[in-house]
């Protein structure tokens, strides 16, 4: 009889456990509500952002060519000056004493040029031709001396040797006939040439030794090669100024340019023109400026291609050595799939995913490789097709093969809250209903 009992008991506990597992198996679980967005074929804009530090457009250290005490100084750090403008003047003294010196050396040189040219030489020009003339008549009277001679020997009337001094009188004569002729032709073709250009030369000479006593003089003061702002002064008025050293820094920050490090995969859709939008990092400072330079070289220590862009400086109010957030407009991808950037989550297994709803009404991860970013949109490479449901709102801690409700995400999240209330109240009913 007791044995009997107690498996009547065993049998009913067993029934009663196998309904109520039966009943959890029919129970379902709760769909989580979730809001979707259908990828979709769209164009983005390819925006290549990075941070550069900010160059004068043009810079310029003014160096004095020679050493000499400062003797005045016309501008301070953060002057506007002109190009030419003189900014500072050394002590000169000594140099314009120099050019006296020159100038006088110049004007005799002239002179002696002007007497050599006009006088001199015509003069001994003539006293050639007479002497020539004089020379051709004396052989001439020669010769008939020497045939008269020689007549009067035939006729036996004088000795030979009257003869032969007087052929020896006509060949002196002729010898310095050819003498005096000989220099004449040199007086006309070369000598007279040679003693113009040698006065040319001496006077030349003067005037390059009176234009750099001049230029020395001009050294001395200080002038600006670019317009711009001076960006820094080395010494006071009174010190040595050094030749090749910097004495003043001069600016031109009408514009600036920004020189960024962009990694190579990115600076092949950079090109020269491009529009890009500079910022400053620590102020609400933004300008438009454009692409100037683009390295046909990477840089073998960062493997990255520098970029330049210049932009306006309206104002002045970038200054150089700052940093700054450049964002270059490269181009625009079309046909692309894309999807909104809420719908992006970290993968589990690393790099990036979004949560696609399928026909059913389950959650599944899809890994993706994402390409432009533009605003809200990002682009897909790998991972989804156009029209797929991705997840946008709801999607954070979403398991893959969750059931999900499609939705709106504010109206789903009240709705699960009252779920919850009403659950939380129905098992405090039952506790009631046990402890009676």
């Amino acid at each position: 009889m007791q044995t009997t009992w107690i498996c009547t008991l065993s049998l009913t506990a067993t029934l009663l456990l196998t309904g109520c597992s039966k009943k959890k198996e029919t129970e379902e679980e709760p769909a989580l509500p979730v809001r979707v967005t259908a990828a979709r074929i769209d164009s983005v804009q390819r925006v290549i952002n990075a941070e550069g530090i900010l160059r004068a457009l043009d810079q310029s250290a003014v160096m004095p060519k020679i050493s000499a005490p400062v003797s005045k100084f016309y501008v301070n750090r953060g002057d506007h000056v002109r190009r030419g403008q003189v900014l500072a003047t050394l002590e000169n003294r000594d140099l314009a004493a120099g050019v006296v010196d020159a100038r006088g050396s110049l004007e005799q040189a002239a002179a002696s040029y002007r007497n050599v040219s006009s006088a001199t030489v015509p003069d001994e020009l003539v006293k050639a031709q007479s002497d020539a003339d004089a020379a051709r008549k004396a052989r001439d009277a020669a010769m008939i001396v020497v045939q008269s001679r020689t007549k009067l020997l035939q006729e036996g009337a004088i000795a030979k040797r009257l003869v032969d001094e007087a052929a020896v009188a006509y060949v002196q004569a002729d010898s310095n006939y050819q003498t005096a002729q000989k220099h004449l032709e040199s007086m006309q073709s070369v000598g007279r040439q040679e003693e113009v250009k040698t006065a040319a030369g001496g006077m030349d000479s003067a005037r390059g030794k009176f234009q750099a006593a001049q230029a020395q003089l001009q050294y001395s003061q200080i002038r600006s090669p670019i317009s711009g702002v001076i960006a820094d002064r080395a010494i006071f008025a009174g010190e040595m100024a050094a030749a090749g050293s910097a004495l003043l820094t001069v600016m031109d920050i009408s514009s600036v340019i920004a020189r960024l490090n962009i990694p190579q995969a990115q600076a092949a859709f950079i090109k020269r023109g491009q529009s890009a939008t500079v910022a400053a990092t620590d102020s609400d400072i933004q300008v438009v400026g454009r692409v100037t330079v683009v390295s046909p070289a990477v840089d073998p220590q960062t493997t990255t291609v520098e970029v330049w862009v210049q932009a306006p400086n309206p104002g002045e109010r970038l200054r150089p050595g700052g940093t700054v957030k450049v964002a270059i407009q490269a181009g625009v991808v079309t046909n692309a799939i894309v999807v909104p950037a809420a719908a992006i989550l970290p993968a589990q297994e690393g790099g990036s995913a979004v949560m696609v709803v399928g026909a059913d009404s389950l959650a599944h991860e899809h890994k993706v490789e994402i390409g432009v970013r533009d605003g809200d949109k990002v682009q897909i490479l790998s991972g989804v097709d156009a029209a797929m449901r991705v997840v946008t709102e709801g999607g954070v801690g979403l398991a893959g093969g969750a059931k999900v409700e499609v939705g709106h995400a504010e109206k789903a999240g009240e709705k699960g809250k009252g779920e919850k209330k009403k659950g939380a109240k129905d098992e405090d009913d039952k506790a009631k209903d046990g402890e009676k």
